[in-house]
């Protein structure tokens, strides 16, 4: 551990002491010895409290543990499973009708629906690439991905495909007529597009068709704003569900003297949020990592985060964008915001960290740090001292994961106070939004929300991440379904829709987002657009995307989508069932043929080892990663976490044994390896399988995974990573 500097009762790793005084709080009016006073002061207030909450964690367990081993085999009785939940105090009582008070949220949280990419904090390129998501090229994204076939003479090939080209002109069409159609005919149609001012009346917009008739908007309110450049328009700004399009004109561009109306592009405002990660995409296990974590997220909020990077052959620099300006039809000028609205993800309550110590020598809770760092961090934002506003409400947004019922979201809720005070911000600056991610959340939802009901602004589920916890919670019980199988179970689709349900009866629509999880296969775009519309038909009013090109093809559900309207419908739809909730994805006595079990366990060691690898060798938190059949996943812990448990559990229940699983992440490993044979940084796991700590690392996640609370991975990666940066090899 690098050097330490004793402030306040605590011994500081100097690189984080000296990021917090020298760099963080100037310009926040926030002293860094009252920052460190107040670290300390929360420390040893609420300090033994998250301890406890843990240890009340690992009692519930063990009671989970008894009870499904006593009922190992039987059919599951839910009413008395129920039953039993309620006695223990893993279902609290639900109490009356409420609706959450949250004030002060920006639209695009609050009435705005629209993707969300979150990314790893830790890598600035990202960072600034998701911020930039804000906006994309409709054209990009169409000609550069499948979701135009490369059929009929449309290959994309090494140059310009004027083919191609013309799909991409009439998908783009179809799209605009989705969000703006016309009185009559089709922008496919349209070979001018032309404003009209006269005096004392407002500016209109009008369309040549190819007959050489004029049209106009079905509706004129979606006509928003323009641009001009010496009398020429050179840009249309639309509007549709709060969502804005600019239609970009330039007859002088070589490529798009081929479009009709010399449409050089649509933009598509895209990404409305971003999560900045310092969670699950990251790998941040020392002081060194968290000092890195945290200046990029300052960065973000005081506007000067760059990222150098190489081109084509040329070098340029990135940084954030600025907004957009644009004439109003009515006079004047607007601007609109040129970059997604960010939210911190800090870390779980089970988190402890080592990059600052009690004077004792104990590691504190790394999600009190986190806030304060976060909190301070953003008072840049809040008092106007960069470029740029994240928050044009005066409200910080972070996004807690792993919370395990509504007494966890109750001293979270405390935590965010304390910190408000310490910093001198109002009551309910800081917001929360709630991972809906653990069953004993999921069961007490309504409760959880209560909990926070002045500051939340978003709940989410989380396939992944819930499924883990599912396989743990109910080790005891039996062996789980396939993998693949968990996911048309009963309790799983009674939990996506039980999110809304109860999103929308704690009057979260008009103040927060109810969000839907990830689209994992960045390199199947034409799949995401066939099938993600499902989420704003489920009433989510944003989704996870994982990329840039991914949030603008997903930003078209939107438009098809008028989320507000469905959630009114949905208000009205049967609740779904907790009983559904608590149903048990067993075999149930079915036996699986031995192909089936080594099947299911080549591919959860597969992810395991090439999720592994990474974040152990180099340290990467998140990253496309090959799947068994080398298709490009989108992995972090969340993933590893359902895959290690899996395992685990039919470990457990004797559906395999130890030297089964050895030998399989052994034949796993050779094709990891084979996978990242052009990476320049890659260590091989095989054949000297004793001497990598990766594979050692991914081995101990399955063999100890019954043991590790809650199925959590965190603390294996954390000790091993450590041992890969304390040698000077991983191997």
């Amino acid at each position: 551990m690098s050097e330490r500097v004793e402030c306040g009762g605590l011994r500081i790793a100097k690189c984080l002491f000296d990021l917090v005084n020298d760099e963080i709080a100037p310009r926040t009016s926030t002293t860094a010895e009252a920052f460190w006073d107040a670290l300390a002061a929360i420390v040893n207030d609420l300090g033994a409290k998250n301890r406890a909450l843990l240890d009340r964690r690992d009692a519930l367990q063990a009671q989970l543990d008894s009870w499904h081993a006593e009922h190992r085999g039987q059919p599951v009785d839910v009413a008395r499973y129920r039953e039993f939940l309620t006695a223990i105090g893993y279902l609290a009582p639900e109490g009356d009708a409420f609706s959450v008070t949250t004030d002060n949220v920006d639209p695009e949280i609050a009435t705005v629906a629209g993707p969300q990419l979150v990314v790893p904090v830790d890598n600035a390129r990202y960072a600034l690439n998701a911020a930039n998501a804000r906006w994309g090229s409709l054209y990009d994204a169409l000609y550069g991905t499948e979701v135009i076939a490369e059929d009929d003479g449309a290959e994309k090939g090494a140059a310009y495909n004027p083919r191609r080209g013309a799909k991409v002109f009439a998908e783009a069409a179809k799209l605009l007529d989705i969000a703006a159609p016309l009185a009559g005919g089709s922008h496919a149609l349209v070979r001018e597009y032309t404003l009209s001012t006269s005096a004392g009346a407002a500016t209109t917009l009008a369309m040549r068709l190819a007959d050489g008739s004029v049209t106009a908007l079905a509706d004129p309110e979606r006509f928003a704003g323009y641009r001009e450049s010496n009398g020429t328009l050179t840009a249309l700004l639309l509007r549709n569900h709060g969502l804005h399009l600019e239609i970009q004109i330039d007859r002088s561009d070589a490529i798009c003297k081929t479009h009709p109306a010399g449409v050089r592009d649509v933009l598509v405002e895209s990404a409305l949020t971003t999560i900045e990660d310092c969670e699950d995409s990251v790998a941040a296990v020392d002081a060194e990592d968290k000092t890195r974590v945290y200046r990029n997220w300052l960065g973000l909020m005081n506007g000067t985060l760059e990222a150098t990077l190489t081109k084509g052959g040329r070098e340029f620099t990135r940084r954030l964008n600025p907004d957009r300006t644009y004439n109003a039809p009515g006079g004047g000028t607007f601007s609109v915001p040129g970059r997604a609205l960010m939210l911190a993800r800090t870390v779980g309550l089970h988190m402890y960290t080592d990059a600052v110590l009690t004077a004792a020598g104990a590691e504190i809770p790394e999600a009190f740090l986190d806030t304060l760092v976060v909190c301070l961090a953003a008072k840049h934002d809040l008092k106007g001292t960069g470029a740029y506003r994240n928050s044009r409400t005066g409200s910080i947004y972070i996004v807690k994961p792993k919370l395990h019922g509504p007494e966890e979201v109750a001293a979270t809720d405390e935590l965010f106070a304390r910190v408000e005070d310490a910093l001198d911000l109002a009551r309910n600056t800081v917001k929360i939004g709630i991972m809906d991610e653990e069953p004993r959340t999921t069961v007490n939802l309504k409760e959880c929300i209560r909990a926070a009901c002045e500051r939340v602004i978003f709940i989410n589920t989380g396939f992944l991440d819930r499924t883990g916890d599912e396989i743990h919670s109910i080790m005891e019980i039996g062996p789980m379904l396939p993998k693949m199988e968990i996911k048309n179970a009963r309790w799983m689709t009674a939990y996506e829709d039980w999110n809304v349900d109860v999103g929308l009866e704690t009057g979260l629509r008009g103040k927060a987002q109810i969000g839907k999880g990830m689209w994992a296969m960045p390199d199947n775009m034409r799949a995401m657009v066939e099938s993600k519309i499902a989420h704003p038909l489920a009433g989510a009013n944003t989704a996870w995307v994982p990329s840039p090109t991914a949030a603008t093809l997903h930003a078209m559900h939107y438009h098809q989508v008028d989320v507000a309207a469905r959630q009114a419908e949905l208000a009205g739809r049967e609740h779904a069932r907790l009983d559904d909730i608590l149903t048990i994805a067993t075999l149930e006595g079915r036996n699986l043929s031995a192909g089936e079990i080594q099947d299911e366990l080549d591919n959860n060691a597969q992810g395991i080892l090439g999720y592994v690898v990474r974040w152990v060798d180099q340290g990467v938190g998140c990253s496309k990663v090959p799947d068994i059949h080398d298709v490009a996943l989108m992995e972090d812990r969340a993933t590893l976490r359902i895959s290690s448990q899996h395992i685990a559990n039919w470990l457990r229940h004797g559906l395999t044994d130890a030297a089964r699983v050895r030998a399989t992440f052994e034949k796993m490993a050779v094709v990891v390896d084979r996978q990242n044979a052009g990476d320049p940084n890659y260590y091989d796991m095989a054949p000297d399988f004793d001497a990598s700590v990766a594979f050692q690392a991914a081995l101990d996640l399955v063999l100890e995974g019954c043991e590790r609370a809650n199925g959590y991975t965190e603390s294996v990666l954390l000790q091993r990573r450590r041992e890969v940066k304390a040698a000077a090899t991983p191997h």
